[in-house]
């Protein structure tokens, strides 16, 4: 009696351990070879081997995985960023540690970084989802390390006085443009990095001669 067929991708259950973890990785690859109009649920299901139904447990659409996707990222860059602040140290060299891994973060995750700021700005999911807040406290958690140090230096009388979630915002826009310029091809990584120290003392200092 010959073997009964093996049963397709598409009626093959659900065996995965960590779907969820394993789709988003993978779209992050795809995200980061192909970019985002590559990205497709079923395409993932095939690549991981999982039937296309399956990763309708964790995602219902394309976009509620590009926001899983774009909170991943705003969770990791919190943590690197978290991680390089440094309270104890002077203001410039602790700014010019944040500096640097914010931007080697943005380096290392150019096409992911877009995501992130393009889904910060989507409209609300219609169905009610909690994204938009979720969103909104990852963000938040982001800039948290540069607007405490702005506090810190205020306090110290460092740094003008000021809203710092204001000054914040010029702060991160300076890093962000310098980022931009990486991902466009302006400027080569290996010379933003070398640069940051004269980044931050021109942020700090300006560039009017005293």
């Amino acid at each position: 009696m010959p073997p009964s067929p093996s049963p397709s991708l598409e009626n093959r259950p659900y065996h995965h351990g960590d779907l969820r973890s394993a789709l988003l990785a993978t779209a992050e690859r795809t995200l980061r070879d192909r970019g985002a109009a590559a990205l497709s649920l079923r395409e993932l299901a095939r690549e991981i081997g999982v039937s296309h139904a399956a990763p309708g447990r964790h995602f219902k659409d394309k976009q509620s995985l590009l926001d899983a996707l774009a909170l991943s990222g705003f969770d990791r860059m919190a943590e690197v960023l978290e991680a390089a602040d440094d309270p104890a140290l002077p203001l410039e060299p602790r700014l010019t540690g944040l500096a640097r891994a914010y931007l080697g973060f943005a380096i290392d995750n150019a096409a992911l970084l877009e995501l992130m700021y393009a889904r910060k700005h989507a409209p609300a999911d219609p169905d009610g989802s909690d994204t938009p807040a979720r969103m909104a406290a990852a963000v938040d958690r982001t800039v948290g390390s540069l607007e405490r140090l702005i506090a810190d230096g205020q306090r110290r009388g460092e740094i003008v006085e000021g809203d710092p979630a204001r000054l914040t915002v010029f702060l991160g826009a300076t890093l962000h443009g310098y980022a931009s310029f990486t991902a466009n091809e302006m400027l080569a990584p290996e010379s933003v990095l070398a640069g940051v120290a004269d980044l931050v003392h021109h942020t700090l200092h300006g560039l009017i001669r005293h």
